[in-house]
């Protein structure tokens, strides 16, 4: 959309610096801006029709400068639409919620991806933290993004899920918290994701956001992994939201 204002504009001005000398363009009707215009575009463009070109030294002057811009500015508009399309995706799925259930004995906060290539990723390294409001000694509020600690950070290949848990205890920044509270004080938990693709051979970024309505306590994920009569191991991604209830929850 930027690139077509850019365009327009562009071409406007040209069709006006035309105009400004009367007989510039060769058969072009006298005064006519939609002739200004149009032959300002085909020139910008470098197409050159041949029904209308420049008349006069002021004309091919302007067209000149005409024609460079026009060729300076495809080769931008090329390059960023280059950049905006050919960009990495990386393809990581995430489980819309997150889920506090119990894990040896502790209230854990559990987090579930899927690898939703048909490529491995390796050397996938995952940071969670959580925005939690605070107040300074002055009575002033403001919020902060506190880092949560996880089991197990990174992993060497991620070939089909992985869960991040970490531990809800007297250390961490949620610790005391429920539903409600967490909804009271609108917390917020944001996953980054960092891992080298080997089928694009680029390194991926991916940044997830969870709000306060999307963390469900007494509830776990349930299983995704499945295993073939061959033996064979597979994950059923479309189960990455599947929760049951954590039988050892406890209030």
């Amino acid at each position: 959309m930027v690139g077509l204002l850019t365009e327009i504009s562009v071409n406007i001005i040209f069709a006006f610096l035309y105009l400004a000398q009367p007989g510039a363009i060769a058969n072009a009707r006298p005064g006519s801006f939609a002739d200004a215009f149009f032959f300002s575009l085909e020139t910008l463009a470098t197409v050159g029709y041949g029904v209308m070109a420049p008349a006069t030294t002021y004309g091919h002057i302007v067209s000149a400068f005409e024609i460079l811009i026009g060729m300076a500015l495809t080769a931008v508009l090329t390059g960023l639409l280059f950049v905006r399309f050919s960009r990495p995706k990386s393809r990581v799925l995430y489980a819309t919620r997150a889920v506090v259930a119990m894990h040896n004995g502790a209230p854990t906060l559990m987090l579930r991806l899927g690898n939703g290539r048909l490529t491995l990723l390796t050397n996938l390294t995952a940071k969670l933290g959580a925005l939690v409001a605070e107040s300074s000694s002055e009575g002033q509020a403001f919020r902060r993004v506190h880092d949560l600690r996880l089991h197990r950070a990174d992993i060497q290949m991620f070939v089909l899920t992985w869960t991040l848990m970490h531990t809800i205890d007297h250390t961490s920044p949620l610790h005391g918290y429920d539903a409600d509270r967490l909804m009271r004080d609108d917390i917020r938990l944001f996953l980054s994701i960092d891992a080298w693709d080997q089928s694009l051979g680029t390194q991926i970024q991916d940044v997830r956001s969870f709000g306060p309505a999307d963390i469900v306590f007494g509830q776990r994920f349930a299983d995704t992994i499945t295993r073939d009569a061959a033996g064979h191991t597979t994950a059923d991604l479309t189960r990455l939201d599947v929760l049951e209830p954590d039988p050892g929850w406890v209030e």
